[in-house]
């Protein structure tokens, strides 16, 4: 995807087309919380065969929705960048007024805490943008948004090993399960990864959902995070 110049018409048809077989949509969904997956992993994600998902795989790379890069005798994919894992995101928020099915309790803990493209989304991830702002830690920069000395020293204190954080930038992004904004980019990619370390959050397996531990939302909260 092209960062300098808007789509065409013919590109966002493209686009659609790509996104529009269901088997496709899966394999991209498979891949938003930003790992690598080997051919077989994402045909049986999609439910079809090895060569039907050859077939997918090819033009989602050539449509640069997909990279792949080779390890030993495997091939791995992975979502182009963390521009087209946001794409996927807020294409859910065009389903607003569409009458939705009762919530499942993993429907709750997806909205609670997920993986976006390798940082922290939903409510949590929303309350914790929403508390670097409202107490200054995060600025606006050119390059998008800065953590300050202070947020630093802030997060530092409550046990999170911060690296390089005053090179790294992040950038709004917008969550589609609660129409505010969390914190992406390689900034909330670090942060994450931190608290991940940390013990704050857990990953389920098979699942985008990130478990907070109970010592996570008390340093969650020692920062000001509203956890209700």
């Amino acid at each position: 995807m092209d960062d300098t110049a808007p789509l065409n018409r013919y590109q966002l048809a493209e686009l659609g087309s790509l996104l529009a077989e269901p088997a496709r949509a899966a394999m991209l969904l498979a891949l938003v919380d930003g790992t690598s997956r080997p051919a077989g992993e994402l045909a049986h994600a999609a439910g079809v065969t090895p060569a039907t998902a050859s077939a997918h795989l090819r033009r989602l790379l050539y449509g640069g929705l997909l990279a792949a890069y080779a390890q030993g005798r495997h091939r791995y994919y992975r979502l182009a960048d963390e521009r087209v894992a946001a794409m996927l995101e807020s294409l859910s928020l065009a389903r607003a007024t569409a009458p939705r099915p009762l919530p499942t309790r993993a429907d709750a803990k997806l909205r609670r805490a997920r993986c976006c493209y390798r940082h922290l989304a939903g409510t949590l991830g929303v309350a914790f943008c929403a508390t670097l702002l409202r107490r200054d830690w995060l600025q606006t920069g050119s390059r998008g948004l800065f953590l300050q000395p202070d947020g630093a020293e802030a997060l530092a204190a409550t046990g999170l090993e911060l690296t390089d954080v005053s090179q790294l930038f992040g950038r709004s992004c917008l969550d589609w399960t609660e129409r505010r904004m969390h914190l992406g980019g390689p900034l909330g990619v670090m942060l994450t990864s931190a608290m991940l370390q940390a013990g704050w959050l857990r990953p389920l397996p098979h699942s985008r959902v990130l478990q907070p531990s109970a010592g996570g939302l008390r340093q969650l909260g020692i920062l000001g995070v509203p956890l209700d």
